[in-house]
């Protein structure tokens, strides 16, 4: 159960991975706090299904993000 926690905790390297950002990128929506993160000691830390709500939630507050409704 433990080690499930920690794979749900994501650094820097492997998120900048996850959301195929630079690592620069990452690091300008920390400082202007937009994206949820937690300061450990000297290292950022995300949570995984934080970071995806995160993602869900930006999309759909972006005009034409959606999905186009149609009659089927």
């Amino acid at each position: 159960m433990m080690d499930e926690k920690l794979n749900d905790v994501l650094t820097i390297e492997e998120l900048t991975t996850y959301l195929k950002i630079p690592k620069s990128t990452l690091y300008k929506l920390v400082r202007e706090g937009k994206i949820p993160s937690q300061k450990i000691g000297r290292h950022w830390r995300f949570r995984k299904k934080t970071i995806d709500d995160w993602l869900d939630e930006t999309r759909a507050h972006q005009p034409g993000s959606g999905r186009k409704q149609g009659n089927d």
